[in-house]
């Protein structure tokens, strides 16, 4: 199956090696709005200009595209879902039903197949309180994220006027986490579970007072949060906050049993080196999911929920049932 990137970040950067491993995958190339001449890619992968893209529809078949979710794929995953197969892992919680609706109709116009916001939340920690709360509906669901940077929250701080580069690092707290886990079924806020730390390179010059406001009041992303906003040097950036960890944990808190005599909690959680690059291998994964459900025949957008296990896997059905069942 031939895979297009979309954008050369951190996460289309992570996509080509992912896809690089994948036997049953050929990179096409990577589309870039930068000077295709200027960039070189990892694997040697040619580089094409994003105007030109739609010339090779029909050569291609799904692209992965590698945006940010503030302002980039709320418009790039639906013009490129008419021409092409595409997925995303746009991360904007609040925004996933216009998102979605935006892209069905997109894909549905061109008679393609889209899958959004696919990556490890929303996507693999989405599936897991699907099962979790499926298997227990007596009980309650809880997700803490961190501490690790969040590239999407991060990018958003890079989009304020005024800001050079930022940092922000989710944090869950403890007290919130231990509860969940020893199974007192709290209820707890945004505010109670995680807070949000912002490191931030500014441009000479620029209003501190005001881009700090900017950060704190900013709907869907830290508005309703105990946020902290620290001014740093692009050197102290380099420094101290040049990896991308993340990681979190799903909990399912929950009952059975006549008179809810017996506790159960499913945990499930990832511990990440790379925030970007598991990203990244999760797209690749869902990227053949995509390829295989288009083949036979359908159309329009999907998320995580839609797609069958095995056709995450390059097994085939009986070597699935042999090993991992």
């Amino acid at each position: 199956m031939k895979v297009a990137i979309y954008g050369y970040g951190n996460l289309g950067k992570g996509v080509e090696i992912a896809a690089n491993f994948a036997e049953d995958m050929e990179l096409f190339g990577v589309f870039t709005r930068r000077n295709p001449d200027s960039l070189k890619t990892l694997s040697g992968a040619k580089v094409l200009s994003a105007d030109d893209i739609l010339k090779y529809k029909g050569e291609i078949d799904v692209v992965i595209i590698c945006g940010g979710s503030a302002t980039d794929l709320p418009t790039m995953t639906p013009d490129l879902a008419k021409h092409f197969n595409v997925l995303d892992s746009f991360d904007t919680h609040a925004a996933v039903p216009t998102h979605f609706e935006n892209v069905d109709k997109a894909a549905k116009e061109g008679n393609n197949l889209a899958l959004i916001s696919c990556g490890w939340d929303p996507g693999m920690f989405s599936l897991n309180r699907l099962y979790a709360s499926a298997i227990l509906p007596d009980g309650k669901d809880y997700t803490f994220w961190g501490r690790g940077v969040s590239q999407g929250h991060s990018d958003a701080i890079r989009r304020i006027d005024g800001v050079k580069d930022a940092r922000q690092y989710t944090v869950p707290i403890d007290a919130a986490l231990e509860s969940v886990r020893e199974g007192k079924n709290p209820e707890l806020t945004t505010r109670q579970k995680h807070l949000r730390e912002c490191y931030v390179v500014v441009e000479e010059g620029a209003d501190l007072e005001r881009i700090e406001q900017e950060i704190k009041t900013m709907p869907n992303y830290f508005a309703d949060y105990d946020t902290t906003v620290t001014f740093i040097t692009e050197e102290e950036l380099r420094a101290n906050h040049s990896g991308i960890p993340h990681g979190g944990f799903v909990i399912r808190s929950g009952f059975t049993g006549q008179n809810k005599e017996h506790k159960h909690i499913i945990e499930y959680s990832l511990k990440l080196d790379s925030n970007p690059e598991f990203t990244a291998s999760a797209l690749v994964a869902f990227a053949r999911a995509v390829v295989k459900m288009r083949s036979r025949g359908d159309v329009g957008c999907i998320t995580a929920f839609d797609v069958a296990p095995r056709d995450l896997s390059p097994l085939s059905n009986e070597e699935l049932r042999a090993h991992l069942l």
